[in-house]
Formats: C-alpha cells, sequence, structure tokens
C-alpha cells in the first residue's frame, strides 16, 4: 500500500489534468522508494514506469523488487502496457507488479503477465526465458 500511495500522491501533484497522467513507484532490494510521472507526447512519450525505473537506475537502484502505476483522477492501480511489461521482464524477471483485480489489489510477478516471452539481454541478445531461474 506504500507503493501506491507513493504513486498516488506523484500524480496528484503533478498530473497534467488535461490528459491522463499516470504516476508510478518502484520498491528496490533496499526497501528504497523511486518515483516518476508519464511525460504525455502524441508520439506516445515514456510510460510512468519506464521513467521511474529510470529515477531509480539514476539512484543507483539495480535490484528492484515491486512496482505500481497509479491513475489520475481516483483512478487507482492500473496494469503496465505491453512495453512496460517487457522492459520489467528484460531488466527485472523477478520483480512483482501490483494490479487491481476483481478481489482487489494482488501482486503478481512479471513472468506471470509475460507467457511463454523471450527475454532480452544486451549481451546475448533474445532468449528464451527459463521461469525455472527466477523462482
Amino acid at each position: 500500500m506504500e507503493l501506491i500511495e507513493h504513486a498516488r500522491r506523484i500524480v496528484n501533484s503533478h498530473g497534467e489534468g488535461l490528459v491522463h497522467s499516470m504516476g508510478a513507484a518502484v520498491r528496490d532490494q533496499e526497501g528504497r522508494i523511486h518515483g516518476g510521472i508519464n511525460l504525455f507526447h502524441f508520439t506516445g512519450g515514456p510510460c510512468a514506469e519506464l521513467v521511474t525505473l529510470g529515477n531509480a537506475r539514476a539512484h543507483g537502484a539495480r535490484e528492484l523488487s515491486a512496482i505500481v502505476a497509479v491513475g489520475d483522477e481516483g483512478r487507482g492501480p492500473v496494469g503496465p502496457c505491453g512495453r512496460c511489461r517487457q522492459i520489467l521482464f528484460d531488466y527485472h524477471p523477478r520483480i512483482r507488479v501490483l494490479l487491481l483485480t476483481e478481489s482487489g489489489i494482488k501482486s503478481v510477478r512479471i513472468i506471470d503477465l509475460m507467457p511463454l516471452a523471450g527475454r532480452w539481454d544486451a549481451v546475448e541478445g533474445t532468449q528464451p526465458f527459463n521461469a525455472d531461474a527466477v523462482e
């Protein structure tokens, strides 16, 4: 809930108002929380999750444990788009994503949001994914 509240404060304080804004928060392995907000642009712009990943990395966070994106205007947690899912999966295959489901907020492994996906690696290129290595 702390991550959700952090992201909610970001989007409520810094959202655009005229367009749908998203705030995001991520927790690193040391327990620190990093946040970000999307930059709306007609070409797509960076999603809040990607801004947040960059912010976390800029502050030295290499291992991330959980992430959430929250919409403005009380929309609550929103699942990551396909591009964000792939990037989270590629860089942080152990990360958990907080999602709003029919039965409330759930913490889901990113690998469960990416069935049959290939994982990209900067050195090795695209590789088949071994879920057993992440468990």
